[in-house]
């Protein structure tokens, strides 16, 4: 993996090459979702970027998650519950989440990356992604629900 500082310089020239101001907010959003581990939603990630940035706004956050989102900067990871949660990836993954507490854990299967598609969505128009998301309920949940 590379280290952060490199990471985030790629960031930089990527925003630059989009057309995107870098900005302080910007790439302290992409920072802090590069250090996280757990798919924060917006609001667990204004949280704590208000310990650097104490005046930034959710509203600054949900727009730069957007714009990130939307240039392919970051990635958007739905829930069952529909809250968006968020993640720079650093290498091609799926994810595992649990039904009962909302964990996200990442996963690695080369074998469902190299699954073809059907034929009939060739048809369709141009497939920039697939990805693999699993539910279930994890170990700690399963525990807590036999006690």
């Amino acid at each position: 993996m590379e280290s952060v500082s490199a990471q985030l310089e790629e960031f930089e020239t990527s925003c630059r090459s989009l057309g995107l101001k870098v900005t302080h907010q910007r790439v302290e959003v992409f920072r802090e979702l590069l250090m996280a581990i757990d798919h924060p939603a917006a609001d667990k990630l204004h949280q704590r970027l208000r310990e650097k940035l104490p005046m930034i706004s959710l509203d600054t956050v949900y727009r730069t998650l957007t714009t990130l989102a939307k240039y392919g900067l970051i990635n958007r990871v739905e829930t069952p519950e529909s809250l968006a949660r968020f993640e720079v990836a650093q290498i091609r993954h799926h994810h595992l989440i649990c039904r009962s507490c909302g964990e996200i854990k990442d996963f690695v299967c080369p074998i469902i990356d190299g699954v073809a598609l059907p034929d009939e969505l060739q048809t369709w128009g141009k497939i920039d992604n697939k990805n693999m998301v699993v539910y279930g309920v994890c170990r700690k949940c399963l525990k807590k629900k036999q006690h």
